[in-house]
């Protein structure tokens, strides 16, 4: 007995609703007719998929396995659809982008800038969101590229740095941070600050540097999830925050002086990165490629 697409996803549509009924609505065709499609996959596979629950019906074991594999069959299909579509289209195309909040302020802007510049039939498509989140989203082929902090470890992915990123301590130009003659780690906690969620890997190596050395951790006045808001938050308070120098070299970042201490000076990199093996279409391909080539300057040229 041959397999079909389309029985495995009439199959898949009625192992998400559960009813029968419902999902022969959903897919437009009779109920004896997704019956005779549940009874073929049945005959092939040689056992029951689903059992009765209820008013509606569940999957068996062996349903919940068929059910994967479906939707791995149907992820490759699309796959193969848009592939041969794209390769139709040449150098049109659509590139899904995620992008980490430093990466978006400084780099997206040019780089779609240059893509427009190069191939304007392309559309880039951008999510912005911390790095480490977006992760999830590319893994699941929701993303084809993901602009941000590197990967190091993640067998799924591969990782291209572009440009160093050092996050350090600033604070507003007049604030008494300034004025003492000897600075050390100790001395920052005299003040209140202003800093990323605590979810945040800057934050979070911010919070070890202090707790490694057996001080207390930084006494927060104000919490933000936005990156980008704590410059604005901080340029008219004595507050101290933890941004990327990229943020301070901005024009608005002229209000904002580098607390210069090596032991709260963060060093990582900002780079390209998408999944090991994962599909990516000619336009995604096109932007992988000029990110690589002309990533540094890219970026240089943003700020």
């Amino acid at each position: 007995m041959d397999l079909h697409l389309r029985d495995l996803r009439f199959f898949e549509t009625v192992a998400e609703l559960g009813h029968l009924g419902r999902a022969a609505q959903e897919v437009g065709r009779s109920q004896p007719a997704l019956t005779k499609c549940i009874q073929r996959l049945e005959g092939l596979v040689g056992s029951p998929l689903f059992e009765r629950a209820g008013r509606g019906i569940r999957l068996t074991p062996v349903g919940e396995v068929l059910l994967a594999r479906c939707r791995l069959l149907r992820s490759a299909s699309d796959e193969v659809v848009r592939e041969v579509r794209d390769f139709a289209q040449g150098s049109a195309g659509q590139v899904a982008l995620g992008s980490g909040p430093i990466a978006a302020e400084h780099l997206v802007p040019e780089l779609c800038r240059a893509v427009l510049a190069e191939a304007p039939r392309v559309r880039v498509d951008v999510l912005v969101g911390p790095s480490f989140e977006l992760r999830s989203q590319l893994r699941q082929g929701k993303l084809d590229l993901l602009v941000g902090l590197t990967v190091d470890s993640d067998p799924e992915l591969v990782s291209y740095p572009l440009v160093e990123d050092v996050v350090v301590v600033a604070a507003a130009r007049s604030h008494p941070v300034f004025r003492k003659r000897k600075l050390e780690m100790r001395t920052l906690l005299d003040y209140g600050w202003a800093l990323p969620s605590a979810h945040i890997p800057s934050r979070q190596w911010l919070d070890l540097a202090f707790s490694g050395r057996g001080l207390p951790p930084p006494d927060v006045k104000l919490e933000s999830g936005s990156i980008a808001l704590l410059p604005r938050m901080v340029a008219r308070t004595d507050l101290l925050t933890f941004v990327s120098r990229h943020t301070l070299a901005l024009e608005r970042g002229a209000a904002l002086r580098e607390v210069q201490l090596p032991a709260t000076t963060l060093r990582r990199n900002l780079g390209v990165t998408h999944r090991r093996g994962g599909y990516l279409s000619p336009a995604a391909q096109r932007v992988l490629r000029l990110l690589r080539e002309r990533g540094e300057q890219l970026f240089g040229s943003a700020g």
